[in-house]
C-alpha cells in the first residue's frame, strides 16, 4: 500500500538561505499529527512542500504516491489552511463565496456549484459556527472569524489530507473548541490531519503522532516517545516541560507568542 505522505532526504533553501535539511518521515495511514517547533523552525515550509506550493531543492516529496509540485491534480485531495491569507478587500467576496471556493477547487472542469454543494458548505459553516456570517463580506470579519472561514473552505474540498497552519491564532476559546471538535470529527472519518503548532496544549490529548522540528527533524513518532523533555529542549532550545491541571496537559517553559 502506497504511503499517504513520504519525505525522503528533503533539503530546501529559499533565496540561498537553508530552511529545512535532511527531512525524512513517512505517514502510512491517517494520523492526527502535530508538528511542533519554535518560530522560524520551518514548519510552514514543511506544509507548503506537502501541498506542492514549494519544490524541494533536493530530496523527494510524495503525496499519495505522486509529486505534489509536478502533479497539480493531487492538490484536489489536500485541504490547506495557511496561517495568514489575505483576500483582497476590494474583491466583493462573501463568506459563502470563500467557502464554496473549496468545492470549486476539488472539481474538474466544468466547475459548476450545485445545490448539494451549497448545502454541504453551509453545513460545514454551521459546524464551525460561521453559518450566521454566510452572506457577510469576508473582509468585514475579525481575524478569528476569517480563520474559521478559511478552515471551512479547506473542509469543503472533501480532502483526504488536511493541513492546518496555526489554526488557533487570533481565536477565542469557544472557537478553539469548535475547531478541535471539527478536527476530531474529520479524523474519525479517516482524514489524515497535520496541524502546525507552536504550543501543543490544545490538541495534545487527541494527537496520534508528534513531529518535532527545528530546521531539521528532531523526532517523529508516537506521542509518549516524542514528548520527552530532552527532545523538547533540543527543539525549542530552552527547557520545556509538561504539567497536568484538572486532567489537561499543558506545555510550560515557552514564550507565549505563536
Amino acid at each position: 500500500m502506497e504511503p499517504l505522505i513520504e519525505l525522503e532526504n528533503v533539503y530546501i533553501e529559499i533565496e540561498g538561505v537553508p530552511i529545512l535539511s535532511d527531512i525524512c518521515f513517512t505517514i502510512n495511514r491517517p494520523e492526527l499529527l502535530l508538528v511542533l517547533g519554535p518560530n522560524g523552525a520551518g514548519k510552514t515550509t514543511l506544509l507548503k512542500l506537502i501541498v506542492g506550493i514549494l519544490k524541494p531543492s533536493s530530496g523527494s516529496v510524495r503525496v499519495l504516491g505522486k509529486d505534489p509540485y509536478r502533479d497539480r491534480s493531487i492538490r484536489r485531495l489536500i485541504g490547506y489552511t495557511p496561517q495568514r491569507e489575505r483576500i483582497d478587500p476590494r474583491m466583493p467576496m462573501l463568506v459563502r463565496d470563500v467557502i464554496l471556493m473549496g468545492r470549486l477547487l476539488s472539481k474538474t472542469p466544468p466547475r459548476i456549484i450545485t445545490y448539494e454543494d451549497e448545502e454541504e458548505a453551509l453545513d460545514i459553516a454551521r459546524r464551525l459556527g460561521v453559518d450566521k456570517l454566510w452572506s457577510e463580506p469576508y473582509s468585514h470579519l475579525s481575524s478569528g472569524q476569517q480563520q474559521k472561514v478559511l478552515i471551512a473552505r479547506a473542509l469543503a474540498s472533501r480532502p483526504k489530507i488536511l493541513l492546518l497552519d496555526e489554526p488557533f491564532s487570533a481565536i477565542d476559546s469557544p472557537s478553539i473548541k469548535d475547531i478541535i471538535d471539527m478536527i476530531r470529527e474529520e479524523y474519525s472519518k479517516d482524514v489524515c490531519i497535520i496541524v502546525v503548532l507552536h504550543d501543543a496544549t490544545p490538541l495534545i490529548e487527541y494527537a496520534t503522532k508528534i513531529l518535532l522540528l527545528n530546521r531539521r527533524l528532531i523526532a517523529y513518532g508516537d506521542v509518549e516517545d516524542t514528548l520527552d523533555e530532552k527532545l523538547l529542549e533540543e527543539t525549542y532550545m530552552r527547557p520545556v516541560h509538561f504539567y497536568t491541571r484538572n486532567g489537561v496537559k499543558f506545555m510550560g517553559g515557552m514564550d507565549s507568542h505563536a
